[in-house]
């Protein structure tokens, strides 16, 4: 009985091990995908966006430009 409970402690590990290898491959793969995007962003020339920036009213009637970071700022 203990030969059958070794062998299932066994196979456990080499599953956790397994599954640890597969999250590192998965891992290996994001990150050459995000070097990817970030080589290809420093080739692109940059883009301004054309939108005007937007004005909004305050509580005492005087207009302030809202930044674009902060869409929802009061």
């Amino acid at each position: 009985m203990r030969h059958t409970n070794e062998q299932a402690q066994d196979f456990q590990k080499m599953c956790k091990q397994a599954e640890r290898d597969h999250e590192s491959k998965k891992l290996v793969v994001l990150i050459e995908r995000v070097k990817r995007q970030l080589d290809n962003r420093e080739q692109a020339p940059e883009v301004q966006s054309p939108k005007p920036r937007v004005v909004a009213v305050t509580a005492g009637g005087l207009p302030r430009t809202l930044s674009r970071s902060s869409f929802f700022e009061r």
